[in-house]
């Protein structure tokens, strides 16, 4: 983006934001003046826990039109690498550990931050999105409704508790039914944590405003813990390939929801999204349940081994590029997203298993879109492309339709398979 339009970019957010001061933009307005209210407005907590930024690294920016805000709690000074840049120093809060830099960054890209103490790392690099216009509350829409925490026991997981929201957007169809999105990890799609990552509340709201998504349902449900297999369950519900979890969600939370709220039963209706583990979740829930989901919204997917257990016959989610290319082709629209810099472990490669499940789209026809560039796995990418991928997912949305067949796009088409190259080693 050249420099004429960031400063646009920047005037746009200070005129059209000024009457509409949220918490972000308040400590950011505090950070710059160097105001005696930083240490108040750094150490408060919304009701959920969560800080703006939070203090240990991850998520640890607060960013606002330009102007960026980094953040962390320390007993030692502390300085901050931003983009692999040499570390610059930070600001000490009077009275406090913590420490601050106000800073002017580029929009429409991510950047890389890691925070150093006594010339060592204090934790690993994470990722903050320099968000779009359409990620910040416009002059004159209205907001949606965040519903109470709702808590329900599973018997299709034995004894597990699970917390689940629903936020509506203005305008919802009450006769007819809403169109619904399901979305992992909901927890952090409230409070400060959805200011600080995917802002979906704001977004969605804008999108609906412009006319480019329908008024939704969004169910905004965190992995459930306790039960029989174990405290912490995330990646036994998420990265299990199977259709429990689609069952569990349909035959227990959808059930619940449904008490209170009137969706649309249709899969032309119906999306499903998440991040990471939840991606692979939100794929596999689609697949195994096509007649109830055919929109995929999938970030950073954990497509790899985590809930591999031949001992149970369960295969990894490595299988799921193989599936799509070997099993019968399923009436499903899928964005998705990785970049070059996501994690390789034991249990597989994020980047490579993702680019095989976008082949594996490619050459059965599907209607998909491929993001694909230089993130780690953070959800900053995601964030920053919400607007474009909510609305590519939802294009040519008909209410009074209740189902369409997905085609792929004309320039997808015409583009090829995606290819792969060693980028920091010499070929062989």
């Amino acid at each position: 983006m050249s420099l004429p339009k960031i400063a646009f970019a920047s005037l746009f957010f200070v005129t059209g934001l000024l009457a509409q001061i949220n918490p972000v933009q308040e400590l950011i307005d505090a950070a710059r003046t160097d105001s005696p209210k930083l240490k108040e407005l750094l150490g408060a907590k919304d009701s959920y826990g969560y800080r703006i930024p939070e203090l240990a690294g991850r998520d640890g920016v607060a960013v606002w039109g330009q102007e960026f805000v980094f953040a962390v709690e320390s007993a030692k000074p502390a300085s901050v690498s931003i983009d692999k840049e040499p570390a610059i120093p930070m600001k000490q809060v009077p009275g406090t550990n913590y420490w601050y830099l106000w800073k002017m960054l580029r929009l429409g890209t991510t950047h890389q931050h890691q925070y150093v103490v006594d010339g060592k790392p204090f934790a690993a690099p994470y990722q903050v999105a320099g968000y779009n216009p359409d990620s910040y509350p416009l002059p004159g829409v209205p907001r949606g409704t965040l519903s109470e925490k709702k808590t329900l026991k599973s018997t299709i997981y034995p004894g597990m508790s699970t917390n689940y929201w629903v936020y509506t957007n203005p305008g919802i169809d009450p006769t007819r039914g809403a169109p619904l999105m399901v979305w992992q990890d909901g927890e952090t799609i409230v409070g400060h944590q959805d200011l600080m990552r995917l802002r979906l509340q704001i977004v969605s709201d804008n999108l609906v405003a412009k006319k480019l998504i329908p008024p939704m349902v969004h169910v905004l449900i965190q992995p459930g813990t306790g039960g029989t297999e174990g405290q912490t369950m995330r990646s036994i519900l998420y990265d299990t390939v199977s259709d429990r979890y689609g069952k569990y969600l349909l035959e227990e939370i959808m059930a619940d929801v449904q008490k209170t709220y009137k969706v649309r039963a249709d899969a032309y209706s119906r999306a499903v999204a998440g991040a990471s583990s939840g991606a692979i979740c939100a794929f596999n829930v689609a697949w195994y349940f096509p007649e109830q989901f055919s929109r995929v919204l999938s970030h950073i997917g954990s497509y790899t081994a985590l809930q591999w257990h031949p001992e149970r016959n369960l295969d990894g989610g490595y299988i799921v590029p193989v599936k799509v290319r070997r099993e019968a082709q399923k009436n499903l629209r899928v964005w998705l997203s990785d970049g070059a810099d996501d994690q390789e472990a034991a249990s597989g490669s994020w980047p490579l298993n993702n680019i095989q499940l976008a082949n594996s789209l490619k050459l059965k026809g599907y209607d998909f879109h491929f993001r694909f560039g230089v993130s780690m796995h953070a959800i900053a990418q995601g964030a920053m492309d919400l607007p474009e991928s909510l609305t590519w997912l939802w294009r040519d949305y008909d209410p009074d339709k209740t189902g369409q067949k997905y085609e792929m796009e004309e320039s997808e088409k015409a583009k090829p398979l995606f290819r792969v190259s060693i980028a920091n080693r010499d070929a062989q």
